[in-house]
């Protein structure tokens, strides 16, 4: 048996080799199983069991027939020269369960656990150093995220022991450096591991210890607030919660998905395609829609598109048409494209299929479907292979003569798929207020409070996927790395410019986001433009297919996420130490393109920029205009600018002022502002001002005596301007009534008190009244 030259890696992209060669695995399902078998060697696994493994109960009517195919599929790619009725030695069957025949070691999570217990014998036993030989191979062997890319409830769980123990592994790892004097090779490794686990104050600590033995100092840890896998490698797309069974939303989908099921059996076909953004429920509605389609009298045949499958001709239509027909017939046909392809024979296409194969697959299909109703399903069929899409187009042209019903799901937007022929075409748009409560309260581990709920509302947009993401997350947490998956699933289409013009949206809008409300997200073209230094034009360009894809959407002249939750997600999953410098340098562009004074003031708040000098004198220039345009905006920089201590004191002195008129404005308290102001400025007329703020805030607030002995006092210094003195006078006349005992202090003439009482005098500080 050729089995001990096999080696299986799954952490990382699963991938395997036989006697150095490495093994086509194909789709990511069959990847699955493989996971399953690999992780249970020698023990059978029923198909039962595979089901469960890779669908959970959300298993669709055809998953026995599907296991069937994969283990099919997988035993050739493992046991090439295995006779067509020879029984297999690698992967063998029997009593209705599977076995995988490999030794321990074949499998690299064996390995990584092996080494593990090892170095736990080595620490029991007082040898660090042959331990920290162990950790370290153990950790050698990861090269990603485990089982990246390996959907279904199995693979999910294994993802999450396997990156705990990776973890628990790498913390010992940076513990035995440090015990060794290696404290410049530990820096690095605790930095992953403070990013990946930030509220560790211990391993924070650890860090700064090592980074001053080894020389660097003690710098602030401020890093990623994701950790990418060692080799870069991407988060998988499929790495969020599970999908519920529950649907919710989509009744008059479903009705129409079942009638077509139930007309086909009935002889009368067609073709319909589902499109939707990632996460809108379009692989859910399936399941749910054609769960019944052999009680129909139909046979059902499913595959799902993916990025391996889509380089092999027909590779797609294949797996489609082997699980509703449960013969060879179909591969048969693959193996002559890829020797056809092999052979260099002439095509007249670009995929290098003849048309004659084309014809023989459409045939077979017309024959099947004639000789009992034929329901055909592709999930994410824009990553079918292009001799797919050419059959499918093909059938979809005959689909209305036969009882054959064609469903396909694909992204909207997917440029290989729009220009397929279908009968219906269903869009998923976001859930309504009502579907998208319901869903919520459906997911969530307990049920979300008023303020909670209109957020993760609000947030969402409808979107499914994300409604669930935002259930299940913990208030105030961090953004999850599975919403962060989710988002660059959505994304995934997009080209890196794309991307980047993305971000910068999303950074132009982080401010507004802090608050609930549906306010979207986004800036017209020509602030994106000033912040970024790129021409409209260039621009628009770079975004026309987030349009497309309607990730954006444009409201006037303003483009907006048509989410509020990507743009959260683009801008907190940026690293924290970047994520200031790109405001800070949005902040000064904005401010050259002369840009009015609330974005650029966005740009600090949002950033957490510190107000420096340069910052500081432009606010002090432009702060009026501030409180005019954006009241609430100005009253947020300016507290900040309270407790900033590398501001100019003038400059200072000059803000605390604005903040104090604000206040009084907004009818807040302003006593304590405008007192430190008085008391440190030498302006007569500013500090007449701020003492009349102060005594007119305890007036408001019916706090009479308080702003009695303000006026009072400010008139006994007489360091102020005639203006103020009489504004002071003016309102000892008003609290008198209201004041016990003597309306005036002994030593002030009365006349003093309410002379010119009732002279009209208006200042700029009067819009408070």
């Amino acid at each position: 048996m050729g089995n001990r030259s096999v080696d299986l890696r799954l952490l990382g992209p699963v991938r395997a080799w036989r006697d150095g060669v490495e093994i086509t695995l194909g789709s990511a399902r069959r990847m699955a199983v493989l996971c399953v078998l690999a992780l249970r060697t020698e023990h059978g696994v029923s198909r039962e069991q595979l089901v469960a493994a890779l669908w959970g109960e959300d298993a669709p009517a055809s998953a026995t027939g599907n296991i069937y195919t994969y283990v099919s599929t997988l035993r050739q790619a493992l046991e090439p020269a295995r006779g067509r009725w020879a029984a297999g030695q690698l992967l063998s069957s029997g009593g209705g369960s599977y076995r995988l025949h490999l030794p321990p070691e074949s499998v690299d999570v064996v390995r990584f656990e092996s080494l593990r217990e090892a170095a736990r014998r080595h620490r029991v036993a007082g040898n660090s150093l042959a331990e920290l030989a162990s950790v370290e191979s153990a950790l050698g062997l990861w090269h990603g995220e485990a089982l990246a890319g390996v959907p279904g409830p199995f693979a999910e769980a294994q993802r999450l022991r396997l990156t705990e123990l990776r973890l628990a592994t790498t913390e010992r790892y940076a513990t035995l450096l440090v015990e060794a004097g290696r404290h410049e090779e530990a820096v690095p490794v605790l930095r992953r591991l403070v990013d990946a686990q930030p509220r560790r104050e211990d391993l924070r600590t650890m860090l700064a210890d090592a980074r001053r033995a080894g020389g660097r100092g003690a710098a602030p840890v401020v890093g990623p607030t994701t950790v990418p896998p060692p080799d870069g490698a991407a988060p998988a797309a499929g790495n969020g919660p599970p999908a519920r069974a529950t649907l919710i939303g989509r009744d008059a989908e479903l009705r129409r998905l079942r009638r077509a099921v139930a007309e086909a059996g009935l002889g009368h076909g067609r073709s319909i395609r589902v499109d939707g953004a990632p996460g809108t429920g379009k692989s859910v509605l399936l399941g749910a829609a054609l769960s019944g389609a052999g009680t129909a009298g139909c046979r059902i045949g499913w595959a799902v598109g993916d990025e391996v499958t889509r380089h092999l001709p027909l590779g797609t239509l294949v797996e489609c048409i082997e699980s509703a027909l449960a013969d060879d017939t179909a591969r048969h046909l693959v193996e002559d494209a890829t020797r056809q392809l092999a052979d260099g024979r002439p095509a007249d296409t670009d995929d290098g299929i003849s048309a004659e194969t084309v014809d023989r697959v459409v045939e077979l299909v017309r024959h099947a479907a004639e000789a009992s109703p034929l329901v055909l399903v592709v999930d994410d069929l824009q990553w079918a292979d292009p001799a797919t899409l050419r059959v499918w187009a093909a059938l979809g042209k005959q689909a209305a003569e036969l009882p054959l019903l064609l469903v396909a799901a694909a992204r909207s937007g997917a440029a290989d798929v729009r220009g397929l022929p279908a009968d219906e075409v269903v869009e998923l748009t976001p859930l309504d207020t009502a579907a998208a409560t319901a869903l919520v309260r459906a997911v969530a581990p307990e049920p979300p409070d008023a303020e909670r709920l209109a957020r993760i509302l609000d947030d969402a947009g409808g979107h499914p996927g994300y409604l669930r993401h935002l259930a299940v997350s913990e208030p105030g947490a961090p953004t999850a790395s599975a919403l962060v998956a989710a988002v660059e699933a959505h994304l995934a289409p997009a080209t890196e410019e794309t991307r980047q013009a993305l971000r910068a949206l999303a950074f132009l809008s982080a401010y507004e986001l802090r608050a609930p409300g549906t306010q979207p997200a986004g800036a017209t073209l020509a602030a994106l433009a000033a912040a970024t230094d790129r021409t409209q034009d260039d621009l628009a360009r770079m975004l026309a297919p987030a349009l497309a894809d309607k990730v954006l959407t444009t409201e006037g002249d303003r483009l907006l996420f048509r989410h509020r939750v990507v743009a959260r997600t683009l801008h907190e999953s940026t690293p924290a130490a970047l994520r200031i410098t790109l405001h800070r340098s949005f902040g000064q562009r904005l401010v050259a393109a002369d840009a009015p004074a609330e974005q650029v003031v966005a740009q600090l708040l949002a950033g957490e920029v510190p107000l420096d000098g340069r910052f500081g004198a432009w606010l002090a220039e432009h702060v009026e205009e501030l409180v005019d345009r954006a009241p609430q905006t100005a009253l947020a920089v300016l507290r900040q600018a309270q407790f900033r201590y590398a501001l100019d004191p003038a400059q200072r002195l000059l803000l605390t002022a604005w903040l104090a008129r604000l206040l009084l404005r907004q009818q807040q308290v302003a006593t304590a502002e405008a007192g430190w102001v008085a008391a440190r400025t030498t302006d007569p007329a500013l500090r007449g001002e701020m003492r009349w703020v102060a005594a007119h805030t305890h007036e408001r607030r019916g706090e009479y005596e308080a702003a009695a002995e303000i006026a009072h006092a400010a008139l006994r210094e007489r360091r102020i301007t005639a203006r103020w003195m009489h504004q002071l006078r003016t309102l000892l006349a008003r609290v008198r009534p209201h004041l016990p005992g003597q309306p005036t202090m002994p030593h002030i003439p009365r006349s003093t008190v309410v002379d010119d009482a009732a002279a009209p005098t208006r200042s700029a500080a009067d819009v408070g009244e």
